[in-house]
């Protein structure tokens, strides 16, 4: 069975929309979460902040996740063809 090039666009069009629409309740999540470790680090009679090590694993992909929802543009078939264009003047 063959997928159409709408199909294609469609497909995109639909995870780039669910995407968008998950990362406010990941963002939501992360400071909830960390908030908690950071009140249990402070109850505990502080020390080492080790909060700051989830938070920084887990900041990774909250920003990873921002920047396929913001910052990263689909590909086009104008990238394409450049990179087309690219590469046979490689040969």
């Amino acid at each position: 069975m063959s997928v159409t090039p709408e199909e294609d666009l469609r497909a995109e069009a639909r995870r780039r929309v669910r995407e968008r629409r998950e990362f406010p309740t990941h963002l939501l999540t992360y400071v909830l979460v960390n908030g908690v470790l950071i009140a249990i680090w402070a109850m505990s009679g502080q020390g080492f902040f080790w909060p700051g090590i989830v938070m920084a694993g887990w900041g990774v992909g909250v920003v990873m996740h921002a920047w396929n929802v913001y910052a990263q543009r689909p590909v086009t078939e104008a990238d394409v063809d450049r990179e087309l264009e690219r590469m046979r003047h490689m040969t």
